[in-house]
């Protein structure tokens, strides 16, 4: 693909790994992949199940509704968090490193991370690639199983199945609708 610098770009593979903990939480995951969808540049291949999960590294009542979205894109990386951060903003997102400087982990109506984008590793101050704590994380690794159990991490150099099968506390992770 050509950009309109004469640039030759190519498709990149991305998981996205979107939650909310907010008011309508699915309604908010299903707006941000539309918005998503609608970013030129960017084309949906396929969305997990929804997971509910209780809020890890927070303190708040309200579960989790998370989701992993498989996206192509020719937008690099930096672009791909400009784009995220954008429809965050404009889903009601507040808590990002300019309105909280102290970093604090708040509710939130949608949250768009970036975990895969290819097999790149990326390092580059405002954006970690892959994702340095989605390893750690049952409500990431979840959805990651359903849409590529057998994708080997980059920089661990192990699967998505074995990285599950090494979590040492996960927390519980729920398929939405279905009864715990």
């Amino acid at each position: 693909m050509v950009d309109r610098h004469g640039i030759i770009r190519s498709m990149a593979i991305v998981y996205l790994s979107l939650g909310s903990n907010l008011g309508d939480r699915i309604g908010y995951i299903q707006q941000a992949t539309s918005l998503l969808g609608q970013t030129g540049d960017i084309s949906i291949v396929r969305t997990s199940a929804f997971y509910e999960t209780k809020p890890v590294e927070m303190e708040s009542e309200n579960w989790f509704v998370n989701a992993i979205v498989e996206i192509k894109t020719s937008l690099l990386p930096h672009e791909l968090l400009e784009q995220t951060q954008r429809i965050e903003r404009q889903l009601g997102r507040i808590g990002r490193s300019k309105e909280n400087p102290d970093k604090v982990c708040k509710d939130r109506t949608i949250d768009i991370d970036v975990i895969f984008y290819n097999k790149d590793i990326i390092n580059e101050g405002d954006i970690i690639i892959p994702h340095q704590k989605m390893h750690l994380r049952a409500f990431t690794l979840v959805p990651l199983l359903e849409l590529i159990p057998d994708f080997i991490h980059p920089v661990y150099q192990k699967s998505i199945i074995t990285l599950h099968e090494e979590l040492e506390n996960p927390e519980m992770v729920l398929l939405y609708g279905g009864e715990g």
